[in-house]
């Protein structure tokens, strides 16, 4: 088997046409990848090897760089200043010369490798023009295709490139189907094998959050904001809301004419996800109230107040019959409405709020219990003594 040098110039255009880059990049390619065949097939390793392509004849010029000495004791690298005289006329001992050999083909041999050298050259291309088309994309959201479902991974594609999603990636009890088209957020790319590959995620509070932003113009133009937002992906989330403009109700913002806009966001994650909207506020009682979503709260107390640098507590207390709800299932509502807030919120029932068992007990000083323990030796030495009394 031979490389045909004019053939492979021949479909140069069609191969920058499938790869979409260049054809001077395709020319280039092919004579680092007949210069690399040249050394292995001709010389050695340490050579200094350039190839320049003939587009008119259609052949490769090959030109190997040599060290002029006055012994030669390699002759892969070195040329003696008589030889190199013929080369150039202007050589000298200790500079470098050229020689210049025309290559029409290859052999079987050369031919492989100067394939391979291509071959590789391409992939390495794909990848850099893959990774800079999706590389502004880290953090958007995406329409992917499902080819293929593993238990623990989706594998989808995003026109020419690959993707996986992860089962920590997905909604719990989410369920794929081959050819699906499914929103997804591109959060990062690996590098790593022939290829970049995309890791996308459904299961992340961003992922909900930029889906509210395509759904609500109010949030481009910033007239509404999400303050905060926590999810516990296939259960709960909850987000809290403020407007930068009076007058404009942010929950109703979000919600839209009849539910429409969350309608279409549970749509894409799936109703078994209740979504609460709430409106921030900065007084941390009252926001605290807000993220607990529709529980009546008969008082609360803040305990320690939060910080950039750590969690707050605070102390809610609610009718018997508003226990479940503020709890809610599993935990989930005071769970996110604490970690909504920045504080670790415990819910008290008002009947328990005031019964005396919440009183602390005072404790004694260790000099007052040791004092008290002799005086009750004592007494009880002084029981045991026989009487003197007549």
């Amino acid at each position: 088997m031979i490389l045909d040098i004019k053939e492979i110039v021949m479909h140069s255009k069609s191969i920058a046409e499938e790869h979409n880059i260049e054809e001077k990049m395709v020319h280039s390619i092919i004579e680092q990848a007949v210069a690399s065949a040249w050394r292995r097939d001709h010389g050695e390793r340490d050579q200094n090897v350039r190839a320049v392509l003939n587009l008119h004849k259609g052949i490769v010029d090959v030109y190997v760089a040599y060290e002029v000495v006055e012994k030669v004791e390699d002759d892969q690298i070195q040329i003696s200043l008589d030889e190199a005289l013929k080369i150039n006329a202007e050589s000298k001992i200790d500079q470098t010369v050229e020689k210049k050999y025309s290559v029409e083909n290859l052999g079987r041999i050369a031919a492989q490798t100067a394939k391979q050298v291509m071959l590789q050259k391409l992939r390495e291309i794909d990848r850099e023009i893959m990774f800079n088309e999706y590389k502004d994309k880290i953090g958007t959201i995406m329409t992917a295709t499902v080819v293929k479902v593993d238990p623990k991974v989706v594998r989808l594609e995003i026109g020419r490139i690959k993707g996986i999603m992860p089962i920590s990636e997905q909604i719990p009890q989410e369920t794929y189907k081959i050819h699906d088209r499914i929103k997804v957020l591109l959060k990062e790319i690996e590098q790593t094998g022939r290829e970049p590959k995309l890791i996308l995620n459904r299961s992340s509070a961003d992922f909900l959050r930029l889906l509210f932003e395509t759904e609500v113009p109010e949030m481009k133009n910033g007239a509404v904001a999400i303050k905060a937002i926590v999810r516990e992906a296939g259960s709960r989330t909850k987000i809290a809301v403020t407007s930068q403009i009076p007058n404009i109700d942010p929950v109703g913002t979000l919600i839209g004419g009849k539910g429409v806009r969350v309608q279409t966001v549970n749509n894409e994650i799936g109703h078994q996800e209740k979504i609460d909207i709430v409106v921030w506020d900065d007084d941390p009682k009252q926001n605290i109230i807000n993220a607990l979503s529709s529980t009546e709260v008969v008082s609360i107390s803040i305990l320690e107040k939060a910080t950039n640098d750590q969690i707050g507590k605070a102390r809610v207390v609610v009718d018997k019959d508003q226990l479940s709800v503020a709890i809610g299932k599993s935990g989930h509502n005071v769970r996110l409405a604490g970690k909504l807030t920045g504080y670790d919120i415990d819910i008290v029932d008002e009947a328990d709020a005031t019964t005396t068992k919440t009183v602390k007990p005072k404790f004694q000083k260790k000099e007052e219990l040791e004092e008290g323990l002799l005086k009750a030796v004592e007494e009880v030495h002084q029981e045991d003594e026989p009487s003197t009394e007549t």
